[in-house]
């Protein structure tokens, strides 16, 4: 069987010696002669597995004590509504930078709960860069950016720096670099890119900038709750959790955080080199903005498209057809992919490219 080169952009990727671990939790997790999936979650086995999950994200991302680490249901979508539920009330201005899809859902959903006001837009371009001149309103409650853009593969290499509250959505750069991450009042992030599989959100929040709302918040929506609860105020996704608490075991095995930007680093640069010097693709980014984990481009010639997508498909490469927004290719570069399967690529795109000379 020809090896598989994973470039989806999500559900992506993950470590093989995590599918097998969980394989073997699936039908005996830990000796108990139960699996993963039916042991009761309030169980000290269970508890076992949530308490290392957060403490290995608290040691990986370097968290002081203000902040704590929440396991939650429903992807970052959910947060769109449960960020400003908690952080907004509606005569106060929350401030967003639009730079994709999923900046422009968080802001309609903030709307329902305050006053937005969008700093900044990078979409008369198409969201091909990030935006860098703008200003932030001093009695705005909070900052919101979207650190990485799937789509449309840009992402902040610098951080916005700002006196206001500042929240994250860090999907799909999660765990992917160092940053300062105390500097960040919330962070937020669907777990199926660089942390495990579907069905989970990360929540790393200080908790001093909670309860200052008027408004009566759902129990189930208080990040107050699932903080005192441990992030079990109801029944987890135990599968999922667990699968995150074997990736952030893997990633600390790696040597951490360092480690794995660096070659995250070495595997952007080789597949942006092979884009820029090869006469048939062009990257859609404007450099300094490019990401590292969704590298985006498309072919001079759209017409041939399609013949190249079968031949990286006969080299074993999946996942690299772009977003149907943007078209032409995206390989997203997560932390699980090995350099190995970048320079397949590249060599698919060489090769691809003499037959077409």
């Amino acid at each position: 069987m020809t090896a598989v080169h994973n470039f989806n952009a999500g559900p992506s990727i993950l470590p093989k010696s995590v599918f097998e671990e969980a394989s073997k939790a699936v039908l005996n997790f830990n000796d108990t002669g139960l699996s993963i999936l039916e042991i009761g979650h309030r169980t000290s086995i269970f508890q076992a597995v949530m308490d290392e999950a957060r403490a290995l994200v608290k040691e990986l991302m370097q968290l002081d004590d203000d902040h704590e680490v929440l396991f939650l249901h429903g992807g970052a979508s959910t947060q769109f509504m449960q960020v400003p539920m908690n952080l907004l009330d509606d005569k106060e201005t929350a401030a967003f930078t639009d730079t994709g899809v999923w900046s422009t859902k968080a802001i309609k959903e903030a709307k329902l709960f305050g006053k937005v006001e969008i700093v900044c837009s990078s979409k008369e371009a198409n969201f091909t860069y990030i935006p860098k001149d703008f200003a932030v309103p001093n009695d705005a409650k909070y900052l919101h950016i979207t650190t990485n853009n799937t789509i449309y593969g840009t992402q902040w290499q610098n951080i916005p720096k700002t006196s206001n509250s500042l929240v994250a959505d860090m999907s799909s750069d999660i765990f992917s670099r160092v940053l300062d991450f105390n500097t960040f009042d919330l962070i937020y992030a669907g777990a199926q890119k660089n942390m495990g599989p579907a069905g989970v959100n990360l929540v790393v929040v200080n908790k001093n900038i909670l309860g200052k709302v008027k408004r009566t918040i759902p129990t189930i929506m208080d990040y107050r709750n699932h903080i005192k609860e441990g992030s079990m105020l109801n029944t987890p996704p135990v599968f999922a959790v667990y699968v995150c608490m074997l990736t952030l075991r893997w990633l600390k095995a790696q040597g951490g955080v360092a480690v794995i930007e660096k070659l995250n680093n070495e595997k952007a640069a080789f597949l942006y080199t092979a884009i820029d010097d090869n006469p048939l693709f062009t990257g859609t980014v404007n450099k300094e903005d490019r990401s590292k984990m969704n590298v985006c481009f498309v072919m001079n010639d759209t017409s041939l498209e399609e013949s190249f997508l079968r031949f990286t498909k006969e080299q074993g490469i999946v996942g690299i057809k772009g977003h149907r927004l943007v078209g032409g290719f995206r390989a997203s570069l997560y932390n699980a992919l090995p350099l190995s399967s970048v320079k397949v690529l590249t060599q698919a795109m060489h090769e691809f490219a003499l037959q077409k000379a």
